[in-house]
């Protein structure tokens, strides 16, 4: 049965009007407000992205291999796109005043060049990877609509869009099928010092693909499913690491792809 009881409505509320500037930061929802699952969180986090508009990706992660992932839907205004280098900058350039923390993580973005809507018969694997278009290195910049970082419960984060504050896709390959991810290494640049290395996947929840097939199957449906042209990104490979303004950032995945960001 329907739970009565939980107004999502009224959450999104609290965390819009504290995005906005409207209201002071919560260092929590209120007590009522406070989703106790992830059904009740995702609730919280559909009418909050709702209210923001189009949906132009996702964010979908797992803690392991075998754990059960989560998501957040990404709307237009905090997904930007590097354009082709130009007189040698690539970096997006994003004013550090617009977050209250600025978390960097290196993560690898897929982009899907077919609609994958919900349906009844579960998507196979193969299906979901023919739908991809590229891959590419990416930064997510994590942020909060509360007044402290990380000292919420997980469903209270998970509604607050997971922690996005932005994604930064850069460049990448369109052979999709020739990325190994399992075997790919990264290195998180932070202005000129490498803040974090690895020679292979660093990501906790394994192979990206078995992200991508339950994000079609299960986590994007109350938003109407995948559509072409949005972006999935699959999860940190280097954990967060948190940065101060004019802080370049530099995510670069050997052989595949790099992104940039400079917070001004």
């Amino acid at each position: 049965m329907p739970d009565t009881a939980f107004d999502p409505q009224t959450s999104a509320a609290v965390l819009t009007m504290a995005r906005q500037g409207r209201t002071p930061r919560p260092f929590d929802l209120p007590t009522a407000l406070r989703p106790q699952n992830a059904a009740q969180a995702y609730a919280v986090q559909d009418a909050v992205v709702r209210e923001r508009g189009e949906v132009a990706g996702w964010k979908v992660g797992a803690a392991s291999p075998d754990a059960l992932p989560a998501r957040a839907a990404l709307t237009r205004d905090s997904v930007w796109v590097a354009q082709a280098p130009h007189a040698g900058e690539a970096a997006v350039h994003l004013p550090a005043a617009g977050f209250a923390v600025l978390g960097v993580e290196a993560e690898l973005v897929y982009e899907l060049g077919t609609d994958l809507p919900p349906r009844e018969t579960p998507y196979s694997a193969a299906e979901v990877h023919a739908a991809l278009v590229s891959v590419r290195a990416a930064i997510e910049v994590c942020d909060t609509r509360f007044a402290a970082w990380a000292r919420q419960g997980e469903w209270s984060r998970l509604a607050d869009q997971a922690c996005h504050g932005a994604l930064v896709v850069g460049t990448g390959t369109a052979d999709v099928a020739a990325v190994q991810p399992l075997a790919q290494g990264v290195d998180l640049w932070v202005n000129e010092s490498v803040a974090v290395q690895h020679a292979r996947w660093g990501n906790p929840a394994g192979d990206p693909l078995r992200l991508l097939a339950w994000l079609a199957n299960e986590g994007a449906h109350s938003l109407g499913g995948l559509r072409a042209g949005q972006w999935v990104t699959t999860g940190s490979c280097t954990g967060t690491v948190l940065v101060a303004p004019g802080t370049r950032v530099v995510a670069d995945f050997p052989g595949l792809g790099r992104a940039e960001l400079v917070f001004d």
